[in-house]
């Protein structure tokens, strides 16, 4: 419709009207100009979310999930079998080393301690008595008043006297043994686990099953492995003793340790490469069986440049960002990527500390578009503002 009224006043004549007068002229010359000036087009700006590259320190880690183990275990047992008397400890007890946990009846041990210490006694006396013979015959052997034959008979009884008292001194020894393992001690200061055995259980000697077993909780190891791939990387840094960073499953501050093993050799069968590290755990957070993040951190870059990771696209020449410039236009530069940290891009070419790049809406912008920058207000909420003041036409 404005398209006919424009076509109808671009021929008309003030002569011919047969309504004159100067509001109608001046109506007519203002419609006139309007139809015959153009139309502006005015540009649409892309809301855009930024982030500055940073300069900082970015650790080179290598990830893995390992499993906590206690540095030293003890499957305690019984060396002798007996009948439980007395159990003197309480299920996850902190211990220490040669503390009393479990106590057998000990009087049938102490019994065959007397009997082999009698037999001792006995024994010696016979052999004392051998002993003073065989001196005896010694002489008149030499004196040609007792024969070859009875000589060696003296000499004999004498050496097999001597050799039982050294059988029964062994005998003692062991009943001494016997009567010792009879109170069951702790050999290493930690923690009990589950009791296995009550009082009045007969215990039988050297079985494989442990009656309890104790842990040292601290410091506490963790297993890990790493792929054949890593393995040049951690031979190169390892001579600057790296640093083992963990985290539980559930979260909470990561726990520092020092790496205290590597395999010397690859697994054929998984292609992985063990290690271990050493953490404190005084306050028992670390149990053995858990499965916890692992972190290895070889070096630490001193000055490295970092974006987010969402800032990074990839095209057909490889990986680029949008440079957002004053002028609120975007442009887009190829940029290096080195490796990836958490949520960060470390990019080793491509890009200056305090350089703005997009982070959200890359989909819409081409090159040189106009965008205008999506600020959180206190509430959460978004307010749109341009990086040189201006906002966006409506």
């Amino acid at each position: 419709m404005a398209t006919n009224v424009c076509r109808r006043l671009a021929g008309f004549s003030p002569r011919r009207s047969l309504a004159p007068g100067a509001v109608i002229l001046l109506s007519i010359a203002l419609v006139v100009a309007g139809c015959s000036s153009q139309k502006k087009t005015r540009s649409v700006r892309v809301p855009v979310k930024v982030a500055h590259a940073e300069e900082q320190s970015m650790p080179y880690a290598l990830t893995s999930v390992g499993t906590v183990e206690a540095l030293r275990t003890a499957a305690v047992g019984s060396q002798v079998g007996g009948v439980i008397t007395r159990v003197a400890f309480r299920e996850g007890d902190v211990v220490g080393k040669g503390q009393v946990l479990i106590q057998l009846d000990p009087r049938p041990f102490h019994a065959a301690l007397e009997q082999a210490r009698a037999t001792l006694q006995r024994d010696r006396a016979q052999a004392e008595a051998a002993r003073l013979d065989a001196e005896r015959s010694l002489s008149l052997y030499q004196a040609n008043v007792l024969s070859q034959a009875e000589w060696d008979q003296k000499r004999s009884a004498n050496e097999a006297s001597a050799a039982t008292v050294r059988a029964d001194s062994a005998s003692v020894m062991n009943a001494s043994l016997a009567f010792q393992y009879a109170t069951i001690r702790s050999p290493i200061a930690g923690r009990t686990g589950r009791l296995n055995v009550n009082v009045g259980d007969y215990v039988k000697a050297a079985t494989s099953d442990p009656l309890v077993t104790v842990i040292q909780p601290d410091p506490i190891r963790v297993r890990f492995t790493i792929p054949e791939r890593d393995v040049p990387a951690l031979q190169r840094y390892l001579h600057a003793h790296p640093k083992v960073e963990i985290t539980s499953a559930g979260g909470g501050e990561p726990v520092l340790g020092s790496l205290t093993f590597v395999d010397n050799a690859v697994d054929q069968v998984s292609g992985t490469l063990l290690l271990k590290g050493e953490f404190p755990n005084r306050d028992g957070r670390l149990v053995p069986g858990q499965f916890v993040d692992v972190k290895l951190v070889l070096y630490i870059a001193p000055r490295a440049i970092v974006v987010p990771s969402l800032a990074v696209s990839t095209g057909q020449q490889g990986a680029f960002v949008y440079i957002v410039n004053p002028d609120s236009t975007v442009t887009t530069r190829p940029v290096q990527v080195d490796r990836t940290v958490d949520e960060l891009t470390i990019v080793s070419s491509g890009l200056k500390p305090g350089e703005s790049v997009v982070t959200d809406g890359q989909l819409r912008l081409s090159p040189g578009a106009k965008v205008v920058i999506k600020k959180p207000t206190a509430q959460g909420a978004a307010a749109d503002a341009a990086p040189t003041g201006e906002r966006a036409d409506r």
